[in-house]
């Protein structure tokens, strides 16, 4: 038994680290006022290149570092799309999502010459390995990007409630008419928001290539960058509660990791697949119920 929960501990970190640094920086764009449908494509771009660039280099660092250049840029691209050809934020970033979906898959069968998935020849270090008894067992082999979450929670927090930027940015995205006339350029405050949301999601899709399976598959944040958003709504817009919001994200996608190896009940497996899911899908719905009687109250 308490083998299960060590490895189920393990899981829910390995399987939350992503979800919540896609979760935290998308946090950035959503309290400017874009509801940022590309992250999940952003994450993909960030998995690919980080495998591509890792292994043509023998570097996990140079892939981390093309990561987050790809990233940035993709979201450059989707600024001037939003911003200056002033099309829709929404459908925008679901063709932002596509383009990485169709682009990654062309570009690994184009460049490497393989189709559906793709080894990695580099992995993210892991400060600390070896330990199987006590309380060292439940954060072995975790990479150094779960370790560095915390802090890169805390710093986002500072940013967004101390900082000059962070005030800038909840200005344009509660009351844009106000920023303006206080001489806030609204566009460029945009577009930083929206660099560090690249920035974050480049550093999670490292983490799910090159931090826990080592390589990369068409399509494999599987929907991670809805769990992202899901978790800013579901975390008030708050860097913390976010925060708290993608972890329990992961412990879902861990649930339905668990039920596919444990399950002895005889369920078919698209049922079990679906188990994450249907459960954020509950606990979403509960928190809007809620939130809304307290509004009416």
């Amino acid at each position: 038994m308490m083998e299960f929960l060590d490895q189920f501990t393990i899981t829910t970190l390995r399987a939350s680290t992503p979800i919540i640094l896609a979760a935290v920086a998308g946090l950035f764009s959503i309290r400017a006022g874009i509801f940022h449908l590309g992250i999940e494509g952003l994450m993909l771009a960030g998995a690919f290149a980080a495998v591509a660039a890792g292994t043509a280099s023998g570097s996990v660092w140079i892939g981390l570092l093309v990561a987050i250049l790809v990233c940035l840029i993709l979201s450059v691209l989707y600024w001037v799309v939003i911003d200056r050809l002033k099309a829709d934020a929404v459908i925008a970033g679901l063709g932002l999502t596509a383009l990485c979906i169709g682009g990654t898959a062309f570009a690994m069968q184009v460049i490497f010459g393989q189709r559906g998935q793709m080894a990695s020849e580099v992995r993210l270090p892991r400060p600390v390995t070896g330990p199987q008894d006590g309380i060292l067992s439940y954060v072995s082999e975790l990479t150094i990007i779960t370790w560095a979450t915390p802090v890169l929670i805390v710093l986002a927090w500072i940013v967004l409630r101390r900082s000059r930027l962070g005030l800038q940015i909840a200005a344009v995205g509660d009351y844009p008419y106000g920023a303006e006339a206080s001489g806030v350029n609204q566009s460029m405050v945009r577009l930083n928001a929206l660099l560090i949301t690249g920035f974050g999601c480049a550093i999670a899709g490292t983490q799910l290539a090159v931090g826990d399976v080592a390589g990369f598959s068409e399509n494999m944040t599987n929907g991670r960058g809805f769990f992202a958003l899901a978790a800013v709504l579901f975390g008030g817009f708050s860097a913390i509660y976010t925060a708290l919001a993608g972890l329990f994200f992961g412990f879902a996608d861990a649930f339905g990791i668990a039920m596919q190896l444990f399950d002895k009940s005889g369920l078919p497996t698209q049922f079990v697949l679906m188990a994450p899911f249907v459960l954020t899908i509950i606990i979403v719905t509960i928190s809007g119920a809620v939130k809304k009687k307290r509004g009416a109250s």
